[in-house]
């Protein structure tokens, strides 16, 4: 069996049935507890708890390396760099914008990411 939502493949009985759609793990916890970059309440506690403070990823150091050697960067200049999914990335990034390490800009028709005090 195949997930309805990223085509992975899924063991017998590891589905997930969610609206009507076979889900893995992974998109089922999508689902439940979906990515939100601007989320006040979260700034609001990162700030509080002192999370701008705290010792960041591997993978969220090398996102704020790339935005401050490139000066801004579109989500595939990041998932060509880090060889990884954007779903894979944007929890790394929320954490960051929660942070008030990164924020995301209009450019081009699109979005780009870019450090917090540019």
């Amino acid at each position: 069996m195949h997930c309805d939502r990223c085509g992975a493949t899924i063991s017998d009985g590891e589905e997930t049935l969610c609206n009507s759609q076979n889900l893995c793990e992974d998109c089922y916890m999508d689902t439940l507890s979906p990515t939100r970059i601007c989320d006040p309440w979260a700034v609001h506690h990162a700030k509080s708890c002192g999370a701008g403070q705290t010792e960041l990823t591997a993978t969220q150091k090398k996102i704020l390396a790339i935005l401050s050697r490139t000066g801004g960067a579109p989500m595939s200049l990041l998932e060509n760099e880090l060889q990884l999914s954007a779903r894979e990335i944007e929890r790394d990034i929320a954490a960051l914008r929660h942070m008030e390490k990164l924020k995301g800009r209009p450019e081009n028709g699109g979005k780009v990411y870019c450090l917090w005090e540019s």
